[in-house]
């Protein structure tokens, strides 16, 4: 489907981990759909399935009578997905590099460090309970100051 056009849509799914496959199917094929490559679609996935990992476990606290909601958008260039749970939200900040210290050896506490490598762009609402990411085609011009940082 290279005809450039937009589709959006919205997913509501009980907060058990079982409810991704179906959220991922849907995702998954309309990025092949778009041409997406596999290194997307595998983007994509990964970022996805953390993002709605940490709904389910820190958002719902693992309450199955809880929803998770799926945004998603896409077009030829991108695809924009925001994961929203019901939950009392967190500060991005406070959560501490899980490549230092003794996160370092801890066996999880890496989903949003995966989501900011795999996601060209990640954001959260301002409660912290609304995880935004975006993934283009064609990457962005580094700005300035991420070359300042990579340096």
């Amino acid at each position: 489907m290279a005809s450039g056009a937009s589709i959006s849509s919205s997913i509501v799914v009980e907060s058990v981990p079982s409810a991704i496959v179906e959220v991922c199917r849907e995702i998954l094929s309309k990025l092949e759909e778009y041409s997406f490559s596999k290194e997307d679609v595998f983007a994509v996935h990964l970022a996805l399935e953390e993002a709605f990992s940490n709904a389910i476990t820190h958002g719902s606290k693992m309450d199955p009578g809880k929803e998770i909601r799926i945004d998603y958008s896409m077009d030829s260039d991108k695809i924009k997905i925001s994961v929203a749970d019901q939950g009392d939200g967190f500060k991005p900040e406070s959560i501490p590099d899980p490549r230092f210290g003794k996160k370092l050896y801890e066996p999880y506490g890496r989903g949003l460090l995966l989501m900011q490598s795999y996601m060209d762009v990640v954001g959260f609402n301002e409660q912290g309970n609304i995880v935004h990411m975006v993934r283009y085609k064609e990457k962005p011009p580094l700005s300035r100051s991420q070359v300042q940082i990579q340096a």
